[in-house]
């Protein structure tokens, strides 16, 4: 921006000074001499006011002066209405791009209701705090409510009784801790049965972590739980079929702890009836009664157990221990074929989460395999425990007796397979259904030398591995 000035002397127009200054921009007047013009770069848009002054020859000013009032125009990307057409822009880009936005969650939600409403399994979303708020028709369908009764609590109507405290726990921990849902529970059904699911669900979180819905589906369980049932029940009649064979061999095993309790009491007796008696001779024989008791009342325990027809009770077990308590339940058997049983049993080996009775089963079928196996010509009997790979426990019982033909390593497990004339082929192929149920492997293979080896995996829980490995670390040592 430049103005010009002038002013008239008819003196000496030479001599003539200015001074000038723009309100709001200079702070003081600024004074020239033979400069007519002054100039201004980048003013901001907005309205000035320019003064002159001037003093003629003999140095006197004009303090009236003159002024110049102009106004500088915004740029148009300044202006109040290219800012409101940019802003109206924007806005109109934003709603467009939320309406693509809900067009496309409005066609990915048709899709899934399409896939959960055709789905043959029942489906459910739940609210952060467990508030049903859908159910597909998959679920109406089989538990005839109504879509209104589905939701909230409502359905806990149709949950069985005897399960539904447990399925609300379950409910409750997975909503505080924000963990999977897993459980299994008796579902009514419209005509009145009650029929077993799995029941799974999963949280849904937002990008900040926070959970804002669940998605569940259960699945129908009703034929493989018949199946599980049938399994335990024929496993039952396998157990009591073997013990009823075993009863010559049981009985002998009895009769010794008996036998010998009888022989200490006679023995104590006479020494009670000395004059004097003989009290510390008298109290040896009544601990050696105590100890011949324990071992008899254990024996019969182990055959309640194993008698005894119940569900299934996974709990924490120490592997070498149920070893110890099938040996001692065997020996009558071993000994009457002059066969030796011997272990080897690595410590520190970390607790699986197995049913008791179900693992013993499964020693007892291949320690009288074994057996079996050496009947004829004797043998040895090993039975040993180690660690196994990815936090397993291996358990492995070997005999010296006819081998294995290679032939036959697969066959032997499948179901009414084999080599004895009066086997009922039942009873490897239960113990690999029981093993398997567990999250274990159950094989055969040659031994080193003579005879069989078969080997079988049980999980060890995750508590059990960490106190493996601290006791480990202290030598086994434990308060």
């Amino acid at each position: 921006l430049q103005i010009d000035y002038t002013a008239v002397s008819l003196v000496a127009p030479e001599k003539v000074h200015f001074k000038y200054r723009l309100e709001g921009q200079d702070g003081d007047w600024r004074e020239v001499v033979n400069d007519r013009e002054v100039q201004y770069s980048n003013l901001a848009p907005g309205h000035y006011r320019v003064r002159v002054k001037a003093s003629n020859n003999s140095g006197v000013w004009n303090d009236d002066g003159a002024f110049l009032d102009f106004s500088v125009a915004p740029a148009y990307w300044q202006t109040n209405w290219f800012r409101a057409l940019c802003l109206a822009a924007l806005l109109t880009f934003l709603w467009a791009l939320h309406r693509l936005r809900v067009q496309q969650l409005r066609r990915e939600e048709a899709k899934f209701r399409e896939a959960v409403e055709t789905m043959p399994a029942i489906a459910f979303i739940a609210r952060p705090d467990g508030y049903r708020t859908f159910a597909n028709n998959r679920w109406l369908e089989y538990t005839g409510l109504t879509i209104e009764e589905a939701m909230g609590t409502g359905w806990q109507a149709v949950i069985h009784p005897d399960d539904l405290k447990r399925v609300l726990e379950k409910w409750d921990a997975s909503l505080a801790s924000g963990a999977p849902l897993e459980y299994e529970a008796r579902l009514r059904g419209v005509d009145g049965h009650y029929r077993w699911f799995l029941t799974r669900a999963v949280p849904i979180r937002n990008p900040r972590n926070k959970t804002v819905q669940w998605c569940g589906a259960a699945t129908d369980i009703e034929d493989r739980k018949r199946v599980e049932q049938l399994q335990s029940e024929l496993a039952h009649v396998n157990r009591v079929s073997t013990l009823g064979e075993l009863a010559a061999s049981i009985s002998h095993e009895l009769k010794q702890p008996i036998t010998s309790t009888m022989l200490s009491a006679t023995t104590g007796l006479s020494w009670l009836r000395r004059d004097p008696p003989d009290i510390s001779r008298a109290s040896g024989g009544l601990e050696r009664i105590v100890n011949d008791c324990k071992r008899a009342t254990e024996i019969i325990d182990r055959l309640r157990s194993l008698y005894k027809k119940a569900d299934q009770k996974r709990e924490p077990i120490a592997v070498n221990e149920v070893i110890g308590e099938m040996v001692l339940l065997l020996r009558g058997e071993a000994n009457k074929n002059a066969v030796s049983i011997r272990t080897d049993l690595a410590p520190n080996l970390p607790i699986v989460m197995a049913d008791r009775v179900q693992i013993q089963q499964v020693l007892m079928n291949l320690m009288l395999n074994g057996i079996e196996s050496m009947k004829d010509t004797g043998g040895v009997l090993t039975v040993t425990s180690k660690p196994g790979k990815e936090g397993q426990v291996q358990i492995s019982v070997s005999d010296t007796g006819v081998g294995l033909p290679p032939e036959k390593a697969d066959l032997i497990f499948e179901a009414f397979f084999t080599t004895k004339p009066q086997g009922s082929g039942m009873g490897l192929a239960i113990s690999r259904s029981i093993v398997e149920s567990h999250g274990g492997h159950l094989w055969a293979a040659a031994n080193d030398g003579r005879g069989a080896a078969f080997h079988f995996t049980l999980p060890a829980s995750a508590e059990g591995v960490q106190l493996a490995a601290a006791e480990a670390q202290t030598g086994g040592l434990h308060s």
